[in-house]
């Protein structure tokens, strides 16, 4: 029904939902959980603490395989996630060895999901931006679900300080970034708050 339409992401698609939100009046209220924006998160790291310099390093692959595929040459790919979690854990910390449990193992991986990105993907993410239309949102409700533990939650307490209107940052004590994907003593909190929202403002 065009006047109860409401949007919720989980991780990335929080990102996604609150740039769709602030540009489309249809949606009347929004709510995020776990989100993210995968830009800043490539660009700061998950936590946000990441070295610029590792980024400028990806710009500069990025560079190369563009010269590349113009000489007619395969460019390769960025590999998002390595073989085991073991290396996933090298390179991010709990985090990525959560991450690595959840979309590497029979948890939830799918036959058709990419462990990869291409190349000019690397270029989008130097200028992209998420929250961007975090201020459009108002006079409209914004609900974010975080976990205590979330390395991310820096990601959603910046979205809340740019939000204008109605605005609620709900904390799930014990739960990392990962939890409030599918662990059921995480989730069924988080799912009972989104349901009394949406019911009351849709």
């Amino acid at each position: 029904m065009a006047g109860r339409i409401g949007l919720l992401g989980i991780c990335a698609s929080g990102g996604y939902s609150l740039a769709a939100t602030g540009g489309d009046h249809r949606v009347k209220a929004v709510a995020t959980v776990s989100g993210a924006d995968v830009a800043r998160q490539f660009r700061y790291g998950a936590d946000g603490t990441q070295d610029p310099a590792v980024f400028q390093g990806l710009l500069g692959l990025a560079a190369q395989a563009r010269t590349a595929a113009a000489r007619g040459e395969d460019p390769g790919v960025l590999t998002v996630f390595p073989e085991t979690a073991a290396e996933a854990g090298a390179l991010g910390g709990q985090h990525g060895v959560e991450g690595f449990e959840y979309y590497c193992t029979p948890r939830s991986e799918h036959e058709r999901s990419a462990k990869f990105l291409a190349w000019p993907s690397v270029d989008k993410l130097a200028s992209f931006d998420a929250f961007h239309a975090v201020p459009l949102i108002a006079p409209r409700p914004l609900l974010q679900i975080v976990g205590t533990r979330a390395v991310t939650s820096w990601m959603a307490v910046e979205v809340h300080q740019r939000a204008t209107g109605p605005k609620e940052l709900h904390w799930i004590e014990g739960a990392s970034h990962v939890d409030l994907y599918d662990q059921k003593e995480f989730i069924d909190p988080a799912v009972e708050k989104l349901a009394a929202y949406f019911g009351a403002a849709l």
